[in-house]
């Protein structure tokens, strides 16, 4: 993976919604989402301590400034509340097939805003984004073989499913989404 430079996270609206950095007044409405356990079925099966919650914020937060990508915040516009994440990493996981150096999206809202296209609207964006910084590189992204709603999104994006691995003993499908070849 090539990094055109380190990058602050920039900021992205959307009819609805504003992609941001996460900010530290963030972290209660954080903490509260990766408690629930809605959010986490699909995501390591339970939820999240508030330590555990504090690492992974840090852990978005770092991306940027080391490798010029990372998570956004998503906030709805017309709240001003955080409802979710969303974004690439590079987490460097021990898995086979081994997907290091590929860019990983991911993206979490909090159950209440589930179904009402908020994911779609930020992954519209966010994969334009990823398009121009990342320069034809294939994106890969992790699922759980129950969480059919993100497997529809990741195919509504023209992610399929690559082959069946399994992270930490939970069986999940790699997908990949083909580089835009222009």
């Amino acid at each position: 993976m090539s990094l055109p430079g380190l990058l602050p996270c920039p900021s992205i609206e959307t009819e609805r919604l504003l992609l941001r950095a996460h900010r530290l007044d963030d972290f209660d409405a954080y903490t509260s989402m990766w408690a629930d356990e809605t959010v986490t079925r699909h995501i390591g099966g339970k939820p999240f301590s508030r330590e555990m919650s504090w690492t992974r914020f840090l852990r978005y937060a770092g991306h940027w400034p080391v490798m010029g990508f990372g998570f956004w915040a998503i906030e709805e516009k017309e709240t001003g509340r955080f409802i979710g994440e969303a974004g690439f990493h590079e987490l460097r996981r021990e898995l086979e097939p081994a997907i290091e150096g590929t860019p990983e999206m991911g993206w979490t809202l909090v159950p209440d805003m589930h179904g009402r296209g908020y994911a779609s609207e930020a992954l519209s964006v966010l994969i334009e984004w990823g398009e121009r910084h990342f320069a034809r590189q294939d994106f890969v992204c992790l699922i759980d073989h129950g969480n059919l709603a993100s497997i529809r999104l990741a195919q509504k994006f023209g992610f399929r499913k690559e082959v069946d691995s399994a992270y930490h003993g939970a069986p999940l499908g790699i997908y990949r989404r083909p580089a835009r070849r222009e």
